[in-house]
């Protein structure tokens, strides 16, 4: 594989580092992280059917596309290919057209897979959450002394904010009541809800948080109201973790038979 050439081909669009033996390829890719890898079949020390199948072994690389580039057509070295785990192949001469074609066309494959595998997560902790408070909280509030129960309802509130915290990227965490408005749908609809929020009617109400599918199921909420209280916490916690001079009043649940949830959010006054 002319390394000097695909790199010329590559560059403008895409940064490239290179090996010239598949020993050290294979040492750059968990400090590199590549998008994308080219190998060439003929590779000292490893081949490229010997890297690309150790790529495809190893959880934490085995979905990088892979593009395997070579002289050789006959069926069998295609098959050697498919086997190690190839996602791609390019005969030599390198066409630069195609080249870019199958390396955007895999870039769209991995991004898929990426947004599936966080989705996957996404949804695997919004059930987790969901069991816990749904199934979990209620039975053992019953049980519980009165004066316990505030602590367990915290704790769970705790829970749910800090888990779906280290899955929002900060950046999208913008400022100011708007801000925490964007985080409060955010976090509540990880949990299934269906929430937005706008601006206030008057001066005093910093904005509106309006939902229509209730974050732990309506049946749930009807059946154990305290639920709709652990929305309003979590509100009450996000306003808490921010530094907002806000407070929440509840004016609407479906737990309560409503046809919304709507949680309003007043400046405090001082």
């Amino acid at each position: 594989m002319n390394i000097e050439l695909l790199k010329a081909y590559l560059e403008d669009d895409y940064s490239v580092i290179s090996a010239t033996n598949g020993r050290d390829a294979l040492d750059l890719v968990p400090t590199e992280k590549p998008d994308v890898i080219l190998l060439d079949v003929m590779m000292p020390d490893l081949n490229g059917y010997q890297v690309c199948e150790t790529l495809k072994g190893d959880p934490e690389t085995q979905f990088i596309p892979v593009i395997m580039v070579t002289a050789l057509s006959g069926r069998d070295d295609w098959i050697a290919g498919i086997e190690a785990g190839a996602d791609e192949f390019l005969t030599k001469p390198v066409n630069k057209m195609e080249l870019l074609t199958r390396i955007t066309s895999l870039l769209k494959l991995k991004k898929m897979h990426y947004d599936l595998l966080e989705e996957r997560d996404k949804l695997n902790l919004q059930n987790k959450i969901r069991s816990v408070l749904t199934q979990i909280i209620p039975t053992l509030l019953r049980t519980l002394p009165a004066e316990q129960k505030s602590v367990v309802i915290h704790q769970m509130i705790d829970m749910v904010v800090e888990a779906i915290l280290e899955n929002t990227d900060p950046e999208e965490r913008g400022d100011g009541h708007e801000g925490i408005g964007d985080i409060c749908c955010n976090i509540i609809n990880q949990l299934g809800a269906n929430f937005d929020n706008e601006s206030g009617e008057n001066e005093n109400t910093a904005f509106l948080i309006k939902g229509n599918v209730c974050p732990w199921g309506k049946e749930e909420a009807q059946l154990n109201p305290i639920l709709c209280t652990l929305s309003r916490g979590i509100f009450s916690r996000i306003i808490d973790i921010y530094g907002q001079d806000l407070e929440v009043d509840v004016l609407e649940t479906m737990g309560n038979g409503d046809e919304q949830c709507l949680f309003q959010l007043n400046k405090i006054e001082y």
